[in-house]
């Protein structure tokens, strides 16, 4: 069965692989204090144009969003996220394990605005509430929407005047950066986020995210941090290269856009039969809300995700794509699609 249940079923791009059989035996310092950390520093800061960003190597999301909420905000601060953030849902309370409540809108569409902000604020107005300290954004959000240039700005604006830090959670980046409509650079970030997380399990990689800290303040002892919740790598080289290969010519963004157009041609293939959306993702991630009977029989041949029950006749999923995810493989089930919805008409 082929799967578009999510963007990490395959190994990693081979520049990765290839480099990691070339090295062979060649010795490196551990805990990512080594050359190839370094160059992938190098090389992002570059793309970043920002020389002062401190980067950290981290092996996974969830260790990485944990341990950074968790240096940054004192005991008694709150992190705001949108009821769909990814740590608000699947990070299975680990936020709030290190003693960080997550405080959420009553209703959100994925993204956060200032509007949604606000009343949280207010309502958490003295000590004897937990203060909100912090915002948590992911681009794209888990629903496959995104941020425009110009609504991070706004929030980015809206953190600032009242004291917020704004961390950006971007699993998947690149295919957020591959949209038009979103209308952003990696250079921009300096400006708009104070941390920022850039993908790399999700984009290619084995394994492995890049944290970035823009402020002096939050950069401090976060190696301590790291060493405390176990998110400081022994053998720290195996990030740094897989990071240094992503970022030395582009292959980082490559792969997203590469990722996104598989998913816009499954999108119009669906589209054009008539299959409503969830939302209107631009990104890799897309979900249709499919009658029980044609999902059955995609689930014949193919893996995707269940992720809500709109009524007892729908059910919407989620299709996937992935930097290794080859065209013929779409047009495949494309033209499967066709036929299986056919027969149910």
């Amino acid at each position: 069965m082929y799967s578009f249940k999510n963007d990490y079923s395959e190994n990693a791009h081979p520049s990765i692989l290839n480099q990691l059989v070339a090295m062979g035996l060649e010795q490196n310092n551990g805990y990512g204090i080594d050359i190839h950390c370094e160059n992938a520093k190098s090389f992002i800061r570059r793309d970043l144009q920002c020389e002062e960003a401190e980067i950290h190597f981290l092996p996974g999301g969830t260790i990485t969003n944990l341990t950074a909420i968790s240096h940054v905000l004192k005991p008694y601060e709150a992190i705001i996220s949108s009821t769909t953030g990814h740590i608000n849902i699947h990070e299975c309370g680990a936020i709030e394990a290190t003693g960080h409540k997550v405080l959420t809108p009553p209703y959100d569409d994925g993204k956060l605005t200032p509007e949604l902000i606000a009343p949280i604020l207010e309502a958490h107005e003295d000590e004897f509430f937990v203060h909100p300290a912090m915002v948590y954004i992911s681009n794209p959000t888990e629903v496959g929407t995104i941020y425009t240039k110009r609504e991070l700005e706004a929030l980015s604006s809206y953190c600032k005047a009242n004291n917020l830090l704004l961390f950006l959670d971007g699993a998947r980046l690149p295919m957020a950066l591959a949209v038009p409509e979103c209308n952003l650079e990696m250079k921009d970030f300096q400006n708009l986020v104070d941390i920022l997380f850039i993908g790399g399990t999700k984009v290619g990689a084995l394994f492995g995210e890049a944290l970035v800290l823009f402020k002096k303040d939050l950069q401090q002892r976060f190696r301590f941090s790291m060493k405390h919740r176990g998110a400081m790598l022994a053998k720290g080289w195996l990030l740094g290269v897989q990071f240094e290969q992503l970022f030395m010519d582009g292959l980082y963004y490559e792969l997203g856009r590469h990722a996104v157009k598989m998913a816009l041609l499954l999108k119009d293939a669906m589209s054009e039969a008539g299959i409503s959306f969830l939302t209107d993702s631009k990104t890799n991630q897309q979900f249709p809300i499919l009658p029980n009977k044609l999902k059955a029989l995609i689930e014949e041949k193919y893996c995707i995700s269940d992720w809500s029950k709109p009524d007892e006749n729908h059910t919407c999923v989620r299709f996937c794509t992935s930097w290794a995810t080859k065209e013929e493989d779409v047009q495949t089930f494309i033209k499967d699609f066709k036929t299986m919805y056919s027969s149910l008409r």
